[in-house]
């Protein structure tokens, strides 16, 4: 499949949106792939962790070089995260392309909540959750970026600063990190998945969008202290709040459809 001029923007935005925020990518990629590409729901959904994926990874390299990553979070929340998005994967075999749709429609809306929502810069005053509490909060952003091909950015960002403690620029930074452990964890439980139903990965199509999203990761980490911050996560709020609108528009009757003749 030759891919569409119309995603190259769409995909250089993922890069940006994960570099600027730590958060943001996987949302536009499921769309850029199913509708600007062309993709099968399910193919979208599993090629998107893998986008995903490979940026966040190519992104916190220059966050490592700085030694901004927490590995203590990194263990807390991304290892719980890890298993989490492999069985979120495997429940997607379970459940139809069109209702995963129609899920991660949901779940932008989601994220369009916590990116209008002020997080503070710095952790609060308060006593620290407990250890278990935030795996658990790993656990469960993991099944929902297995189920939906979500890196799930716009969760672990605001939980790392609210529950784990860290400033804002360290959360990022460690957010990326465990974005793509978490992805290509959930990616290879999906190759198993698609094999299972007769679906192909268009590996050309992925590497071009990846490709494209790393060089925006990295526009983004260099515009990160010379924007603010605020009104950007303002506006793609917005911007998320249409978007989940449309595919729901679009994919909502479908997915009641399949499960009423099911």
């Amino acid at each position: 499949m030759v891919v569409s001029w119309l995603a190259w923007p769409g995909a250089v935005a993922i890069g940006i949106s994960l570099g600027l925020l730590g958060s943001g990518g996987s949302i536009l990629t499921v769309p850029v792939l199913v509708y600007l590409v062309g993709q099968d729901e399910k193919l979208a959904i599993a090629g998107s962790l893998f986008v995903v994926g490979s940026i966040a990874l190519a992104g916190s390299l220059q966050y490592l070089r700085l030694g901004l990553i927490d590995w203590r979070n990194v263990l807390v929340f991304g290892l719980p995260g890890m298993a989490g998005t492999w069985l979120g994967a495997w429940t997607a075999q379970f459940v139809s392309g069109l209702m995963q749709l129609s899920l991660f429609a949901v779940v932008m809306l989601l994220a369009s909540w916590f990116m209008l929502r002020p997080v503070p810069l710095d952790p609060p005053a308060r006593a620290p959750r407990a250890t278990w509490k935030i795996g658990a909060d790993g656990l469960v952003v993991g099944v929902l970026t297995g189920l939906v091909g979500v890196g799930g950015g716009f969760l672990i960002v605001p939980a790392l600063v609210l529950l784990g403690g860290l400033p804002m620029h360290r959360a990022v930074a460690t957010s990326l990190f465990i974005i793509a452990l978490k992805s290509y964890s959930g990616f290879y439980k999906y190759l198993d998945v698609l094999e299972r139903q007769s679906l192909e990965l268009d590996w050309r199509t992925l590497f071009v969008v990846t490709a494209l999203g790393v060089a925006g990761s990295f526009a983004g980490g260099f515009m990160a202290n010379r924007l603010p911050q605020a009104t950007l996560k303002r506006g793609f709020g917005y911007f998320l709040i249409v978007m989940g609108i449309y595919i729901l528009w679009r994919s909502l009757p479908g997915a009641l459809g399949l499960a009423t003749r099911a």
